[in-house]
């Protein structure tokens, strides 16, 4: 394994660099997720270290080609995706965000570990209840933290854009932990509730006409809508088009520009998630998604307490009209909680079981990952490449089949599901 000491070149001398991973001294108990272009592993530090998820893209499907110049490989938006990510996570010091633990750059992938939450996720742990819906007290311990994660990203200057429940970990405390800022993006920092500006009707149906007529097909649902991100991310609105299509708002779906209030929104649209076991917008396909979006208001089935007003506040299309953090703190659902304390909850709703991979059970079931070869095997590289692994690994378990049943939604491919 050849190691690359990739520096970004928008990274300053002055800022601190995150330590830079060794894979020989670092064993892969087993792969937890994977993405359109990257695989997630479970990590141990040797001997018996602490437990880490390592997340591997692989370069082979982030280089893109310069035209008109003999074809050579140039590192693009991709790679700043990537180096902004882990920008991010560098800056965290937050009980409900990750650590960056490291960084690791070979010829073959881009890595960064941070932290293991053996609880998988809210989209996972919502499926074992027994209606698929989770009771009152439950949501609104999870939504109180939601907000508080959120809060601190915006005060940070981080728009998060792609909250939804398979991003929301559960910790070995069982206190959630946000992941996946590869569609964040840098916004002033705001503590007032965020504004943006709504386009009048007739802007509003071009944009329609112009999404509707963007040769979608059904088949199309259920994508990540991830762009590169533009220089208008770092002014006071992004123009950036991104997010899992059930919970982009619709300012973002008009193209007009947006901030921080997205993250709002996509609360809301989790939150009714919680409450009914299914999206408030969810069409046949991403065409009928958007229009929903766009155009109808949410069902809020069943009588009028303080968890639906609070879901329709988030749910307002009109992000002037939006609630924000601080109407969202105050609000009746939340009535009685000491927002101050909430992180000290010794016993939130579900405590998840910790594997014990240092025992001798954990020994029995850790198979040899080589990380390269298994991203490469999965997503495919060059056709030396593809050669080079046939000679060297004849009859070698496929590593797709070893993937098999690793995501929660298969149909989400674009999404990494860090769990």
């Amino acid at each position: 394994m050849n190691i690359v000491h990739h520096v970004n070149p928008e990274e300053s001398d002055e800022e601190e660099r995150p330590p830079v991973l060794n894979m020989e001294s670092m064993k892969v108990i087993s792969p937890l997720g994977r993405g359109a272009k990257g695989v997630v592993f479970l990590v141990q530090e040797e001997p018996f270290g602490e437990l880490s998820a390592l997340k591997v893209v692989s370069r082979d499907l982030v280089k893109k080609k310069k035209p008109g110049n003999n074809d050579k490989v140039i590192e693009g938006e991709e790679y700043r995706r990537i180096y902004f990510e882990q920008q991010v996570l560098s800056r965290f010091n937050h009980p409900l965000l990750p650590k960056l633990r490291g960084v690791l750059a070979t010829d073959k992938i881009l890595a960064h570990a941070i932290d293991y939450c053996p609880g998988r996720d809210l989209h996972f742990l919502r499926k074992q209840q027994s209606e698929k819906m989770f009771a009152i007290d439950t949501i609104r311990f999870y939504a109180a933290e939601l907000v508080l994660a959120l809060e601190y990203l915006h005060s940070l200057g981080i728009a998060y854009r792609d909250l939804k429940p398979e991003n929301i970990m559960v910790q070995e405390n069982g206190h959630i932990m946000l992941v996946d800022f590869d569609l964040s993006t840098k916004l002033p920092p705001k503590t007032a509730s965020p504004t943006s500006v709504v386009a009048d009707r007739r802007k509003r149906r071009s944009h329609l006409h112009r999404f509707f007529n963007r040769g979608v097909s059904p088949d199309d649902s259920g994508e990540e809508l991830g762009h590169v991100l533009s220089d208008s991310d770092s002014t006071s609105k992004s123009n950036s088009f991104v997010g899992t299509e059930e919970y982009v708002a619709p300012e973002m779906i008009q193209g007009d520009g947006h901030d921080f209030g997205v993250d709002w929104w996509s609360l809301g649209v989790v939150l009714y998630e919680m409450l009914y076991g299914v999206t408030p917008f969810k069409g046949e396909n991403r065409k009928e998604s958007f229009y929903r979006i766009l155009t109808k208001k949410p069902d809020l089935v069943g009588e009028a307490t303080p968890l639906r007003d609070l879901i329709g506040k988030l749910l307002i299309k009109d992000p002037k009209e939006r609630i924000g953090v601080e109407g969202i703190k105050g609000h009746d659902f939340f009535k009685g909680i000491d927002w101050d304390l909430l992180l000290q909850i010794l016993r939130p709703p579900y405590i998840p079981f910790m594997e014990n991979w240092s025992g001798e059970e954990g020994k029995n079931v850790i198979k040899e990952i080589d990380v390269e070869i298994f991203v490469q095997e999965i997503f495919g590289g060059g056709d030396d490449e593809k050669k080079n692994l046939d000679d060297n690994h004849h009859g070698s378990e496929n590593k797709r089949d070893w993937v098999n049943g690793i995501t929660n939604h298969p149909c989400e491919a674009e999404n990494f599901l860090v769990f």
